[in-house]
């Protein structure tokens, strides 16, 4: 499994999830779906995008990776989660197929998602890609749109050393004469999907250059802004319940998506945008995204783990009112370590840790990593002994902040 032993995990091509889904009647074929690649910011954008649909009366499907308590989160139709029998049943079904081709863990995963939407004859199903985007599993759908949020350096002895390499395999879930919506417009590698896109006759736009956020604030527990589309005023407060300042980047993507949906025949009213961006967590599940844990002292985790990622959480941090910042940290040793704890503030109290799975980061060696940075604290056996530790030395108005890794906000859950 990827999750557990990482790059060696990986098959490298569409042939076994073409063969079991071939097997299964192509069911990716029975109902409508969007396509969701990038680096940071995919998951939230997926989520956002299905709390939409759902709002505007689509029965939605949802496919994400991966998931922080329960395996079944990863597939959900208008937010609840696909039944335990399903999973089991599927599984069990599919077995000698299974031990005849050996698939990894994600291509029966993606196999068992589309499967499941056919079954319940989904309107539309909203279909995170795993990892990269051209070799991808999920790779093998004809979308009504794809979106790709940004790209930043993650994954790199899989995806490539470059942003250019990174953003060349983002831009393989690129199918002819499907529109695309790409987050960020960034200079590196802008032509890189404008020439995708025009080799496959599909009419492209950057969401951040069509349209902009105005007036953000904080109004009790939501994230509020406007957004502006020229001279003219699309959305006035709009509230988010994921607030993290990040947010506002995926709100646009979600915003300009709705946009080319509409004009492919779909019927999505603003109120359906209002109401789904106020309330995602409760309608889809969705964790770990700048989630308040507690208070007194604030406890916050997020899921942020590469250097984009981390730079986002720490623009959130400074933004936060707090006495002493204790941050909760544990890294995989696949990841950039270095180039992260180099953006770390030294004036913060650290508890160093490491999750439960092979690919972790013994605590010991990243607390020895962090010392080359100033950064010291403690070193930990497990996450939850990590995080104890640190409510016992905060003060009621420290910030507590856990992260580094989807896999230590998981095990805090």
């Amino acid at each position: 499994m990827f999750t557990r032993i990482g790059a060696a995990a990986m098959k490298k091509d569409l042939h076994n999830t073409i063969v079991m889904c071939e097997n299964l009647g192509n069911p990716q074929d029975k109902f409508k779906t969007i396509h969701v690649g990038g680096t940071n910011g995919k998951g939230s954008t997926s989520h956002m995008l299905a709390a939409v649909l759902q709002q505007a009366g689509y029965k939605t499907g949802l496919y994400t990776s991966p998931h922080l308590k329960d395996f079944r989160e990863r597939i959900r139709i208008n937010g609840e989660m696909i039944s335990e029998s399903f999973v089991t049943s599927f599984t069990a079904a599919q077995q000698d197929l299974i031990e005849s081709i050996s698939p990894s863990f994600f291509e029966v995963t993606v196999a068992m998602a589309f499967e499941y939407f056919a079954v319940e004859k989904v309107d539309v199903a909203i279909i995170e890609v795993g990892l990269g985007g051209r070799l991808d599993s999920t790779n093998i759908i004809n979308p009504e749109l794809s979106v790709i949020t940004n790209i930043s350096l993650d994954h790199t002895n899989l995806l490539g050393n470059t942003l250019a390499e990174i953003a060349s395999e983002k831009a393989g879930i690129i199918k002819h004469g499907v529109p695309v919506v790409i987050g960020e417009r960034q200079e590196e590698v802008a032509d890189i999907f404008t020439d995708k896109a025009h080799q496959n006759l599909s009419e492209l736009v950057f969401a951040n250059t069509t349209l902009r956020v105005a007036d953000v604030h904080r109004q009790d527990a939501f994230l509020v802004a406007s957004v502006d589309e020229g001279q003219n005023r699309l959305f006035k407060n709009l509230k988010l319940d994921l607030t993290g300042t990040y947010q506002l980047k995926n709100m646009l993507t979600v915003i300009e998506s709705v946009k080319v949906l509409n004009q492919r025949g779909f019927h999505i009213p603003d109120a359906a945008v209002f109401s789904a961006l106020e309330n995602t967590v409760q309608l889809t599940g969705l964790q770990g995204r700048w989630q308040v844990l507690s208070e007194h002292p604030l406890v916050i985790c997020d899921t942020g783990h590469n250097i984009a990622g981390i730079q986002e959480v720490l623009e959130n941090i400074s933004a936060t009112e707090y006495n002493q910042l204790h941050i909760v940290i544990g890294m995989l040793k696949d990841k950039d370590v270095t180039s992260v704890l180099k953006l770390l503030p030294t004036t913060a109290k650290y508890y160093f840790c490491q999750p439960d799975l092979e690919r972790a980061m013994p605590a010991n060696e990243l607390a020895e990593k962090a010392s080359e940075f100033h950064l010291y604290g403690q070193v930990y056996e497990n996450v939850n002994s990590a995080l104890t530790a640190a409510k016992n030395k905060a003060n009621t108005d420290d910030l507590i902040f856990i992260g580094g890794s989807t896999f230590i906000v998981a095990e805090v859950l």
